[in-house]
């Protein structure tokens, strides 16, 4: 009996990462037209709040990178939620985590709000 739970542990371990969800790379003009699409959309900025003071996307939430994990429960399961960073790497990884937990909707917007800026879109000051 000990081994058969040791060997349902283990082919869980291996098996569960393949059926989690994954999030989708998106491009800032992507983002844009999904948040006019889905008014519903819940935008994640996961900065540091010194990086936000420099300017971020109306409607945006920060939650910076080290505070995601101790405040999931800020982030809605019902939503489709865009996360973004400086260039797309941070939001990245926040990303993939969200839909490894069981995010059925989540975007990385890969170029970040440096790519939101360079396509002339409006920034918060």
């Amino acid at each position: 009996m000990k081994k058969l739970l040791l060997a349902l542990l283990m082919v869980l371990t291996v098996a569960l990462p393949l059926f989690a969800g994954t999030a989708r790379d998106i491009t800032s003009k992507d983002a844009k037209s999904l948040l006019v699409a889905k008014k519903n959309a819940y935008l994640l900025d996961v900065r540091t709040p010194q990086e936000r003071s420099q300017g971020f996307i109306p409607g945006s939430v920060l939650i910076p990178i080290n505070e995601v994990e101790r405040r999931l429960s800020e982030i809605p399961k019902n939503r489709p939620v865009i996360v973004y960073c400086a260039v797309g790497s941070r939001s990245r990884q926040v990303a993939q985590a969200l839909a490894g937990v069981g995010y059925g909707e989540v975007y990385n917007m890969r170029d970040g709000i440096m790519g939101w800026y360079r396509n002339g879109y409006q920034i918060q000051r």
